[in-house]
C-alpha cells in the first residue's frame, strides 16, 4: 500500500522529538544498567559514577565524601557522618537523610575567620567569599616531589604575573593521600616562607592543593596566618588532581552559604 506524502512527512517530523524523548538527558544519560529516564526499570538498577564528562572536557576535582575518607589528626576517618533520619521502607512518604560533618572535612574551603578570631566575630564566613575569586581561569602546576612548597620551591615554579588562580599539584595525588583513612601528617603543604613569597610576589588570589591543608604540618598556623592576614587569598583544600594535565583550565568552585561559618565543604570542576 503506497503510504500518503502528507502522513510521511508528518512522521519524518516526529522523528526528532521521539528520539529526543527516548534518549537521555543531559544530567540523567541512559546507560546500560541505569534505568531508562521514562520512569521505566531495567532487572538492576545501578547509577553511574564519573570522574570526567563531556568527553574529557569537565573534569570533578572534588573528593566523595565517604565513612573512610580522612579527617584531621584522626587515625579512624570520617566515620558515619550521613543517615536516613526518614525512611520509605519504614512508612515515611520520602527518604530523607541528616548529615553531621566538620566543615574542613574533603574538598572545602576556609575563610578568614579559620584562624583569626576578630576576623570570625566580625563576619567573615565563607558566605562572604568572592565568588569572582572562586571562579575563571586557573593554571594548574606540578610542584617538585620531594619537599614542601618554600619560598624556593615558588621561585622555580616561574608562575607568571597575571595568573590569579593556582592549583598545586603535589607528592600528595602521587601518595593518595586522600584515598586513606588515616590521616597522614607527613604530607605536603606551604611552608611560612613560601606562603610569604606568594603573597607578596604573584598575583595569586586562589590557592588550591591537593590535601585537607594547604599549610605543612609543621608551619600550620603561621602559613594560614600569612595566606589570610588580608583577607584576599582563599584557600580551597582537599583537591582531587589526579587524572588531569597540567595547564590552564577554567575553574568553578562553589562552597555553601553558611553565615557563621569559617569552613565549607566545596564542589569544584575544571573545564578544559
Amino acid at each position: 500500500m503506497a503510504v500518503p506524502p502528507l502522513f510521511l512527512l508528518l512522521t519524518l517530523l516526529s522523528l526528532p522529538s521521539l528520539l529526543i524523548s527516548a534518549s537521555a538527558s543531559d544530567a540523567y544519560p541512559s546507560i546500560p544498567g541505569t534505568a531508562p529516564i521514562d520512569g521505566g526499570f531495567t532487572d538492576e538498577l545501578k547509577p553511574i559514577r564519573r570522574e570526567v564528562y563531556g568527553h574529557g572536557k569537565i573534569y570533578d576535582i572534588s573528593h566523595r565524601y565517604t565513612p573512610d575518607m580522612p579527617s584531621w589528626d584522626s587515625s579512624e576517618g570520617l566515620g558515619r557522618f550521613l543517615w536516613l533520619a526518614a525512611s520509605m521502607k519504614n512508612g515515611s512518604l520520602a527518604n530523607n537523610s541528616e548529615m553531621k560533618i566538620p566543615t574542613h572535612t574533603g574538598t572545602h574551603v576556609d575563610s578568614p575567620g579559620h584562624v583569626y578570631d576578630n576576623y570570625y566575630d566580625a563576619g567573615f564566613d565563607v558566605d562572604s567569599l568572592d565568588l569572582q575569586v572562586l571562579n575563571g581561569l586557573a593554571l594548574l602546576v606540578d610542584v617538585p616531589k620531594d619537599k614542601n612548597i618554600t619560598a624556593e620551591v615558588m621561585k622555580s615554579l616561574h608562575i607568571p604575573k597575571g595568573v590569579s588562580r593556582v592549583l598545586f599539584r603535589t607528592l600528595n595525588t602521587d601518595r593518595r593521600l586522600m584515598f586513606k583513612k588515616e590521616f597522614d601528617t607527613s604530607y605536603v603543604g606551604f611552608m611560612k616562607d613560601g606562603a610569604q613569597w606568594l603573597v607578596d610576589n604573584t598575583d595569586i588570589k586562589l590557592v588550591g592543593i591537593d590535601y585537607l591543608s594547604v599549610a605543612a604540618y609543621d608551619d600550620l598556623i603561621p602559613s594560614h596566618l600569612v595566606f589570610l592576614k588580608d583577607r584576599e587569598t582563599i584557600l580551597v583544600e582537599g583537591l582531587k588532581l589526579d587524572g588531569v594535565k597540567a595547564g590552564l583550565y577554567s575553574v568553578h568552585c562553589l562552597p555553601l552559604r553558611l553565615v557563621g561559618a569559617e569552613g565549607s565543604p566545596i564542589r569544584c570542576i575544571l573545564i578544559d
